[in-house]
């Protein structure tokens, strides 16, 4: 499976591309999991249920704080060497005790108590609360140590770019099942089509853990360095190097970056059915052709920005930027379409600029954990994945705080076939306008502070391997 190169001394696999596919099945699950929960976890509480728009929003602040909480700690704890890491490896192991638990935890999100949601409010929300938190607990275990795997299983940017178009292609077919399975089962007003939804959802990712598990185990090489170095290292607290990580411009410029872009397609993503049934008074079948139509433009974008990057001496600072000038050009334009024609046309568009940033901001974050262990001397991927997660996190804060804000300051009725004109504004703010101001914010923050050139992610590898991590 692998090639030695024989002139460093420090070795490095170079990996099938049968390997490459095995991991980036992970990648499926992941934006399949996510997914769902953009596109219909608050429209299934608010409009489905009845919860209050308040307290959905609240129930989903909760969550994503015990997550902010739970990803830089459990990565922290993820790091550290145990009994079972040279025998089985340092990420493989947590993947596996996470991942079958996180599966049960999403089905039970969408099976809440039969309880009136109006008469008995805080019966859903604790239960909203509850099941999400649990899920939350085991998905961290799964997704930080995968997210954590890939700049240590793939360390040369060749391979990296390679791996990240396998990667990217893989999570784009996780996004067409997110977005196109819901719509083909639930019905607006039965709450068993969502629970149907549920069951669908674990059945595929259960099997699709077959087939990421080769892709996901850790080469033993890179394990045995890595256990004879940490022993070596000087032990940090989490708080000190939660402090420490913070300080490093280069990655606070990406984290914010990445965090705005989240919520930018969280937002949209989230708004599609209430645009659906109160702006054009369609079906949520209606979902499969603005997906279609967006992933075509995904499809379509990646080759071009994967060339143009190529192009630019793979300068990664620069592709981000144009992406996102991509992003917020075509997300605002969304506040302004009323019709599913225009719509189709926009989205095309959109779908262009965000598989762009899709497939640039994966080999930008390896450059910012490289440049992190080249200072540091110490490889902590999961600790690293977990702070990238806890921004993502603050990004679902955001846009749950500003769609239960925005709902309650236009006087959305949660459980009304229409809704009033100031309502229906208030749905469209929330569609373009509102996550283009978020991914501006996070761009100026990126331009600022972000100063990783082409020659210095090389001069950082050179470091790497002269410290043979």
């Amino acid at each position: 499976m692998s090639n030695i190169d024989q002139g460093k001394e420090n070795i490095i696999a170079s990996h099938s591309k049968k390997t490459m596919i095995s991991y980036s099945m992970g990648e499926f699950v992941y934006e399949f999991t996510q997914g769902i929960l953009i596109l219909v976890l608050f429209y299934f509480y608010e409009v489905e249920i009845g919860l209050a728009s308040w307290m959905t929003g609240l129930g989903l602040v909760i969550y994503a704080l015990w997550d902010a909480l739970n990803d830089p700690l459990i990565g922290y704890i993820c790091d550290k060497p145990l009994r079972f890491t040279k025998k089985w490896g340092r990420r493989f192991p947590w993947m596996i005790l996470g991942y079958i638990p996180m599966l049960i935890s999403f089905f039970l999100i969408f099976t809440p108590p039969n309880v009136d949601a109006q008469q008995q409010p805080w019966i859903i929300f604790g239960w909203l609360v509850f099941t999400l938190c649990i899920f939350d607990t085991f998905e961290t275990l799964f997704s930080n140590n995968f997210f954590g795997l890939f700049p240590d299983k793939f360390r040369e940017n060749e391979e990296r770019v390679k791996a990240s178009g396998i990667y990217v292609y893989l999570g784009l077919i996780g996004v067409v099942f997110a977005n196109l399975l819901p719509p083909m089962i639930i019905q607006f007003g039965n709450l068993a089509s969502y629970t149907l939804l549920a069951l669908i959802f674990v059945l595929i990712c259960f099997f699709s853990f077959f087939l990421m598990l080769p892709g996901i185990r850790d080469d033993k090489k890179t394990v045995e360095e890595y256990i004879t170095h940490y022993n070596d290292l000087e032990k940090v607290s989490f708080f000190k190097t939660l402090k420490t990580a913070f300080k490093r411009k280069s990655l606070t410029g990406f984290l914010f970056l990445f965090m705005a872009w989240i919520a930018l397609v969280g937002m949209v993503q989230s708004s599609f059915l209430y645009w659906i049934r109160f702006i054009i008074f369609g079906e949520a079948s209606d979902v499969l052709y603005i997906m279609i139509t967006f992933l075509i433009g995904v499809f379509i974008g990646i080759p071009l920005w994967i060339k143009y990057y190529k192009k630019v001496g793979e300068d990664n600072r620069k592709t981000m930027i144009y992406t996102s000038i991509g992003c917020i050009i075509m997300t605002v334009l969304l506040t302004f379409i009323t019709d599913i024609t225009g719509l189709l046309i926009v989205i095309f568009l959109w779908g262009i600029v965000v598989g762009g940033f899709w497939i640039i901001y994966i080999p930008t974050y390896s450059d910012v954990i490289d440049e992190s262990i080249s200072i540091t001397g110490s490889r902590q991927e999961g600790f690293y994945s977990g702070i990238r997660r806890f921004m993502s996190n603050l990004s679902s804060v955001i846009t749950a705080v500003l769609f239960a804000t925005v709902h309650e300051l236009t006087g959305f009725v949660e459980i009304a076939e229409k809704q009033t004109p100031l309502a229906n504004m208030g749905i469209l703010l929330l569609f373009g306008v509102i996550p283009a101001i978020i991914m501006t914010i996070g761009l100026i923050i990126f331009w600022k502070l972000y100063d990783i050139t082409p020659e210095k992610s090389r001069q950082i590898r050179e470091k790497l391997s002269e410290l043979k991590i």
